[in-house]
């Protein structure tokens, strides 16, 4: 089975409970866990001070893992930009590393992107929220990881991995009649989380995807917020650049009495009345249980079929 490096980058782990409980099912599925020694320190907010999250960072890219897979997302990593070692990162995902993460890990991911367009890197679980977390089973020694999850993980382990679907919703069918059934052809997959996206914008870690498809996702943001972050995308240009965009889950939010209707649909249309971009939703994939695994970097087909979405990406490499 596969080496797994476990670094903490970004926020401190508050909930050591998921952080252990990460490492034996990880264990159980067979595979060799290795924890950073800084995996569970502390400063401030924040999983060590800078200069402690850089060094963890450096020893995963250094450790020969088959995987490095973030403890927890939160706040961390847009600090870390200027003095990140890019090369040591780009060298190992040369020889084959994984590295795994979402939240605030697109951060690392797209300013990998930027340097070195060829470098893959996953959008995916981390080890707290993945497969630490309780699913509410009444037998505890039954609570397992999503199911999707696990399975979308085990395919990276074993290398067959080739893409992945969903259905759309009525809105999306509608919106998109019309349009051929092949909707983006060999295009760079990117983004992750959409407020984390919407702050790289006019700095040197934001890659610049032309004819690519971004996803999208977040959490805790009111709709008017991620109609702000989209509309900002939009006016910067980004948008219109994409061969599709791809909304996935945005979520733990509370809609109060002065919305009188807006919602995250309503911001899906006016999004849509603005943009040529062809507009996806429902993927599965942001700060959910039942989570995809989506190559960052990768040249992927965008394919629609009877009401469903295929991201496709196996047989182009």
């Amino acid at each position: 089975m596969a080496h797994i490096y476990v670094y903490s980058p970004s926020g401190a782990v508050i909930d050591r409970r998921s952080f252990h409980r990460g490492i034996k099912r990880l264990q159980a599925l067979g595979h060799e866990v290795e924890v950073d020694p800084d995996a569970l320190a502390r400063f401030q907010r924040f999983a060590g001070d800078d200069a402690t999250r850089l060094a963890a960072i450096t020893r995963a890219a250094r450790s020969g893992a088959d995987v490095a897979l973030i403890s927890r997302g939160g706040y961390g990593l847009t600090r870390l930009l200027p003095s990140m070692p890019w090369d040591a990162i780009c060298r190992a995902v040369d020889k084959g590393m994984h590295w795994v993460g979402f939240s605030d890990f697109t951060a690392l991911q797209l300013g990998l992107l930027r340097g070195h367009p060829h470098a893959v890197t996953w959008a995916g679980p981390a080890l707290c929220e993945g497969f630490g977390q309780l699913t509410g089973s009444d037998d505890a020694a039954g609570e397992q990881p999503d199911e999707v999850m696990l399975a979308c993980f085990s395919d990276l382990m074993a290398g067959t991995g080739e893409g992945t679907g969903w259905q759309l919703p009525a809105s999306d069918r509608r919106a998109l009649q019309g349009r051929p059934d092949l909707l983006a052809q060999h295009a760079t997959l990117w983004g992750g989380n959409l407020a984390m996206i919407a702050s790289l914008i006019g700095t040197p870690w934001l890659p610049s995807i032309r004819q690519g498809v971004l996803f999208l996702e977040d959490v805790g943001e009111h709709p008017y917020r991620i109609e702000r972050m989209l509309l900002h995308l939009l006016h910067a240009g980004i948008l219109a650049q994409q061969q599709a965009v791809v909304l996935g889950q945005f979520t733990c939010y509370s809609k109060g009495a002065i919305d009188r209707g807006f919602s995250l649909a309503t911001v899906v249309d006016h999004l849509r009345a603005h943009t040529q971009t062809p507009i996806l939703t429902n993927l599965p994939f942001g700060h959910v249980p039942t989570k995809v695994l989506l190559p960052v970097g990768a040249a992927t087909d965008l394919v629609i079929d009877k009401g469903e979405a295929l991201l496709l990406w196996g047989h182009l490499h």
